[in-house]
């Protein structure tokens, strides 16, 4: 056996008007998505935004159904969104918040491995900025969330 060891680094910013302000940007956005967000039965609104490498920032919110599982996640309605009509289009950063905004809002295992699925496919990194009403988190690259990502 060999004990191996995961780390990574990333940045903090509290307040959030401390983050850059393109982040910023982003996450205001992500934070106007909530407001689309269809969330009757966990009351929890996310939004999320992405920016892509010609500057254009769109959004998409979290969509939820009674015949439960069959909602959709904040991020992964906009990856998939983005396949779709974006296709070849490289994501250079996604942010994520959600109401109630106390916490900070982290993407689930599903959408890790998504961001992590589409940060391989598009050959670049993608910046994460994972935000709270008052401070956000960033990751340089997706795949940094979910070390043990599954491949085909």
């Amino acid at each position: 056996m060999s004990k191996q060891e995961f780390t990574f680094d990333y940045a903090h910013y509290a307040p959030l008007d401390a983050l850059p302000e393109s982040d910023r940007e982003l996450a205001a956005r992500a934070a106007d998505a909530c407001g689309t967000a269809y969330a009757p039965y966990s009351g929890f609104r996310v939004g999320a935004a992405a920016l892509l490498e010609d500057g254009t920032i769109l959004t998409a919110s979290n969509q939820e159904s009674e015949v439960f599982p069959s909602g959709m996640c904040a991020e992964r309605s906009l990856l998939y969104y983005l396949q779709a009509n974006f296709s070849g289009v490289r994501i250079v950063a996604l942010a994520t918040a959600s109401v109630p905004g106390e916490r900070e809002c982290y993407p689930c295992g599903a959408c890790r491995q998504v961001l992590a699925d589409t940060e391989k496919r598009q050959g670049s990194p993608i910046r994460v900025v994972m935000c709270s009403g008052h401070s956000a988190t960033v990751v340089q690259e997706a795949r940094q969330l979910l070390p043990f990502t599954f491949e085909l």
